[in-house]
């Protein structure tokens, strides 16, 4: 994200000390990225055992990473970064809309 110049984390503020609304946390980010990557390692190995059990463990990490990485970052992570951001814009809603009930409560 470009901000006056400067390219800002998800979890950097601006200039006025306000955080990029929208944007997903590194912790976030870190624990969306082990939730898909651990299953494809996972995965991965268990079919590389069966595929090629007497291969260099070299040539297994390649393999396994030669597919794990890009399926993560083109399709896994985007996806599971999208489902938090919706879960996250639903929460927003319903925290707004208690705060307006609370409000409006108040003003009675």
């Amino acid at each position: 994200m470009d901000h006056e110049g400067k390219a800002l984390a998800a979890d950097e503020v601006d200039a006025h000390h306000e955080r990029i609304v929208g944007l997903a946390s590194v912790h976030v980010r870190a624990v969306v990225t082990w939730l898909a990557i651990f299953p494809l390692v996972a995965l991965g190995m268990c079919l590389l055992s069966l595929i090629g059990p007497r291969w260099n463990p070299v040539l297994r990490a390649l393999v396994l990473t030669l597919i794990v990485v890009p399926t993560t970052v083109y399709f896994v992570v985007p996806r599971l970064l999208s489902l938090y951001a919706r879960a996250a814009s639903i929460n927003r809603r319903k925290k707004g809309m208690r705060a307006m009930k609370r409000q409006l409560k108040a003003n009675h």
